[in-house]
């Protein structure tokens, strides 16, 4: 592997933030990231969330001291560190009710960046979200799994290094398929060809056999050819894309990499398990493997939980104005596309489980004679809906996961279900009205988008930076690679 880094980034470092929806512990510190480490601190977290939150509009140091509980000294020492290090500006003067007017602070989104990858088994997606979580520039391309995971890292190293360098030009991003695999050092960026066939609107096509796999430390492609067919053909990767990227004005940090795939997984020592459908990467220490290979540090959670955490944050950021506290709602987000899982908002806060076993719900057996499934098992409700959908039924595939939508809401008494995948995007009135029929609470649509997954894996290295998550990184890089940006 490449250990002589990168230029975008690096250093990394394991810490804890306050949970979200939770008080959060005392004294409980942001991940030790580039540029950051004056400011690991609760309080520094409970500022940057309020100024977050506050928007363009920005908020004033005696809000943010009655907002915090800090003391007005204590905010200002918190202010001035966050100007210094260029992630607060002053935004003006709002009128008092007596004495000089005050000086409003705002957050500069464009001052640091993370970037969320979602690993599916046939397509990757790489975005770059601002410090506020918008959105400003993303990179599609088709995806083998199984390819081996020497050349998934080396694939989706290319792809970030892609996404920065177009993100520094000011350039446009290329997304899309490619017109061959990529041998190692070989960049993606201009190359396109056409996709793989999609169906007509309402139609699903019938499914065909995948590729080959590889062993998980083989040197074959990654990014497949469209030549060749995936292991869900009904999942038809969309035609080549091109989206502006805003030109960057200032330097921009890259404070880290979130990395959402399908699991079983362990998120605190970022080794994936014996994934569904590819059992070759269980031990594979994939979170350290691409911060060596990338030069920055990098989170590992399942597809599901890195959805599920990015959609919380939309929900909490609606409910609580300028509270630090989480709405204590609780929801569950239903991902169907290669495969079928959930993500779990208890109470306010993602639910991972002990050993990130909770969220499973592709595999609970609704059918004891039902038909096998990758995992191992038969009549798993991820198999009968994915047979379903490669008949064209996408009726019944909807009424399963209904089923299997209802039996958590009565498990786990949540609020609502939230509903999302490639699967379901591409008809998504049949799958609300289906799964709606069964479960007794309201059914929706995620308003995340099409890049759900890997917005929320960005969200695994931004939150912990407001205090709203926790999250554990790769282990810390030589000093000598530190202070790395986007010019």
């Amino acid at each position: 592997m490449n250990t002589n880094g990168s230029r975008y980034g690096r250093g990394s470092g394991q810490g804890n933030g306050r949970g979200l929806g939770s008080g959060g512990p005392v004294g409980a510190e942001l991940p030790e990231l580039p540029g950051l480490s004056g400011l690991r601190s609760a309080n520094a977290a409970r500022v940057l969330e309020l100024l977050r939150v506050a928007g363009e509009a920005g908020i004033s140091r005696l809000e943010l001291a009655e907002g915090t509980g800090l003391t007005p000294q204590a905010v200002s020492k918190i202010t001035a560190r966050l100007r210094a290090s260029g992630l607060v500006a002053e935004a003006g003067y709002r009128a008092s009710t007596g004495g000089k007017p005050r000086t409003v602070l705002r957050l500069v989104p464009p001052a640091a960046h993370a970037v969320g990858l979602h690993l599916d088994r046939d397509e990757l997606t790489v975005v770059l979200l601002d410090l506020a979580g918008v959105l400003v520039g993303r990179r599609v391309v088709p995806l083998d799994l199984g390819a081996g995971a020497d050349a998934v890292v080396e694939a989706v190293a290319i792809e970030v290094e892609s996404l920065l360098t177009a993100s520094e030009s000011g350039g446009a991003l290329s997304a899309g398929p490619l017109s061959g695999p990529l041998s190692a050092g070989q960049s993606s960026a201009g190359q396109s060809s056409a996709g793989q066939p999609g169906s007509a609107p309402g139609q699903v096509p019938a499914a065909g056999p995948g590729p080959a796999r590889g062993p998980a430390t083989g040197t074959g492609p990654a990014l497949r050819p469209a030549a060749v067919p995936g292991p869900a053909p009904w999942l038809a990767v969309p035609a080549p894309e091109t989206h502006p990227v805003p030109d960057p004005r200032t330097s921009h940090r890259v404070l880290g990499v979130g990395v959402a795939m399908p699991g079983p997984l362990d998120h605190t020592s970022g080794v994936p398990h014996r994934v569904t459908g590819f059992p070759q990467w269980d031990g594979f220490p994939l979170r350290d493997a691409l911060a060596e290979r990338l030069g920055l540090p990098v989170a590992l959670d399942k597809d599901t939980n890195a959805a599920a955490l990015g959609l919380a944050l939309q929900t909490n950021a609606a409910a609580l104005g300028l509270a630090l506290q989480g709405s204590g709602d609780s929801f569950a987000y239903l991902h169907l596309g290669t495969g079928l899982g959930a993500g779990l908002v208890l109470g306010g806060g993602l639910y991972r489980g002990a050993r990130t076993g909770a969220g499973e719900f592709g595999h609970q057996v609704v059918q004891l004679d039902g038909p096998s499934c990758g995992c191992g098992r038969q009549g798993c409700i991820e198999a009968l809906c994915l047979a379903a959908v490669a008949d064209g039924d996408l009726a019944a595939a909807a009424r399963i996961l209904g089923v299997g939508a209802a039996n958590l809401v009565e498990l786990l008494d949540i609020d609502r279900v939230l509903l999302g995948g490639r699967v379901v995007e591409a008809a998504a009135a049949t799958f609300v009205r289906g799964v709606s029929e069964q479960a007794p609470v309201p059914v929706e649509l995620a308003n995340g988008g099409p890049h759900t997954v890997a917005q929320g894996a960005a969200q695994l290295v931004l939150a912990p930076v407001f205090g709203r998550t926790e999250a554990t990184f790769s282990s810390p890089l030589p000093p000598s690679r530190t202070g790395q940006k986007i010019r």
